[in-house]
């Protein structure tokens, strides 16, 4: 049944709402899968802090105006789902290529991250990175080394003169 014309401006305000809270959108192609694969495919993306939504192209259209999403109007043609990634674009891509790999009628079309358009070359670049926590951590231990070697260094350095201090004293005894 066609939605009235209430329906499809409540549906371009949520998908508006959506577009403009993801911090990556990505578009799939995923005719040829299953009802039950599909539900898979949306509860790993739930538990990767992501949303899969479908709609017609013509409201996304309308949906992704003002927002980071008005890049892929271009790509808005044929059978397709947003993809959107709130938290961590990583997981979600992770979920995305992980997915394509096991159930070939998943296509991953273009994206954009951070108000720039990916191809889905580098969606599956971005997947392959580790994760948030994991950058933030490596990213941590490089900012600690710097002063944590300066304190070694100077520590060295008074040990040394220590050490110098109690040869001197054994040896007057």
């Amino acid at each position: 049944m066609p939605l009235t014309r209430k329906e499809k401006e409540a549906r371009v305000e949520e998908l508006n709402g959506k577009f403009q809270k993801a911090v990556a959108v990505t578009l799939v192609n995923f005719p040829g899968l299953t009802v039950s694969e599909v539900n898979e495919l949306r509860k790993k993306l739930r538990d990767a802090e992501g949303e899969m939504t479908v709609a017609k192209n013509t409201l996304m259209r309308r949906a992704v105006k003002g927002t980071d999403g008005e890049t892929l109007i271009e790509d808005l043609a044929g059978p397709n789902a947003a993809v959107f990634a709130y938290e961590d674009p990583v997981q979600v891509a992770k979920v995305l290529v992980e997915f394509a790999k096991e159930h070939e009628a998943l296509k991953l079309r273009s994206g954009v991250l951070n108000g720039k358009v990916v191809d889905p070359d580098s969606i599956e670049a971005l997947s392959k990175l580790p994760s948030r926590e994991v950058l933030l951590g490596q990213l941590l231990s490089v900012l600690i080394a710097t002063p944590t070697n300066l304190v070694q260094v100077l520590a060295a350095v008074l040990r040394k003169l220590l050490y110098g201090l109690k040869a001197i004293e054994e040896q007057k005894q």
